[in-house]
């Protein structure tokens, strides 16, 4: 067990999965059993699960810089990004960068919209004659991060995938037009909670395609007959809330929310950094490094990361340690 921030975390040595699945703290794991139990006793009353989505709304919204009336609730990013996609006119042409995670990219494709990929560090330049900028602020492969100011004095329309970022690095998105992101990786969340963030002016653009009785005015109210009647802010593009997920996120985004966000990307990026220092690579500023390195002989040593594009990918979330880069270093020597 190790203690972070304040919390406690069962977590060994050489997890560096976190980019993949986050690991929750104690109390976050605590409250989903609890909540499980209770529906295995027949205990539950479905409102009670009301309070807990809107916490990790409310929580949300703090650690992207938005507030809460303008966050949705959905069950992953794909599926959120799906309804921006479906928002755009006919021909709309959309930015992306090489290489992007394709919850972002798919959505935009299968609608059949002009998706033009360019490189990461390309994106900014490459904005004219686009009607929209939709990329991770921090890339899923090798943790790369995205120029927000240059995109943001571009003026042109943008959506941002904080999946790979919210939860180690300070975020300010009030500005962008939409900001989504999972809960399952570096929120601490349990799978099947996801968020979309935005303005009022791009929420109001947003048809609620997949509208449904949770995203009603008075949800206990409109659960049967016409009229439609949808809420007035952004919760009527919710989704029905998978409710353990939300259990969990209830106490892991509020603590999150809660912590110095500067002192949280310390530590991360220390670590990161650190070992990339070992091991003669420039700084990155990113919590997430991405090695040249077969993962079998990472595993050996006991530690976990994932491979992505052919690579390793390694992340330092906050109850990382220095002894986690000293296993790495010598999976290394």
């Amino acid at each position: 067990m190790r203690t972070a921030f304040g919390e406690s975390f069962d977590v060994p040595t050489g997890y560096l999965n976190s980019p993949s699945v986050g690991v929750p703290p104690a109390s976050a794991v605590a409250a989903v059993a609890e909540s499980v139990r209770r529906w295995g006793a027949g205990a539950d009353h479905a409102p009670s699960f009301d309070r807990p989505v809107a916490a990790a709304r409310a929580a949300f919204g703090r650690i992207v810089g938005v507030p809460a009336e303008r966050v949705a609730i959905g069950a992953s990013v794909s599926q959120l990004v799906a309804l921006v996609a479906g928002s755009l006119p006919e021909g709309a042409r959309v930015l992306v960068a090489r290489g992007e995670f394709t919850s972002v990219t798919f959505p935009f494709a299968a609608r059949g919209l002009r998706v033009t990929e360019v490189e990461l560090d390309e994106l900014v330049a490459s904005v004219d004659g686009h009607d929209l900028v939709a990329v991770s602020v921090a890339q899923s492969a090798d943790g790369r991060l995205v120029d927000l100011d240059g995109l943001r004095a571009t003026g042109v329309p943008v959506l941002l995938d904080a999946t790979q970022a919210a939860g180690w690095l300070p975020l300010a998105l009030d500005w962008a037009d939409w900001v989504v992101a999972a809960g399952y990786k570096w929120l601490l969340a349990p799978r099947g909670a996801a968020w979309l963030a935005g303005s009022e002016r791009a929420l109001a653009g947003t048809a609620p395609l997949a509208a449904n009785w949770y995203a009603g005015d008075d949800p206990w109210t409109t659960v049967y007959d016409l009229p439609l009647r949808l809420a007035a802010d952004a919760r009527r593009l919710d989704l029905s809330p998978v409710w353990w997920a939300h259990v969990g996120a209830s106490v892991s985004l509020p603590w999150l929310a809660s912590l110095d966000a500067e002192a949280v990307r310390a530590h991360t990026t220390g670590l990161a950094d650190g070992l990339r220092k070992a091991l003669d690579l420039p700084p990155a500023g990113s919590a997430i490094v991405s090695l040249d390195v077969p993962g079998e002989r990472l595993a050996r040593v006991g530690v976990r990361a994932a491979a992505r594009a052919g690579r390793s990918r390694l992340g330092f979330h906050l109850y990382n340690t220095a002894e986690d880069v000293d296993l790495v270093l010598e999976a290394l020597g």
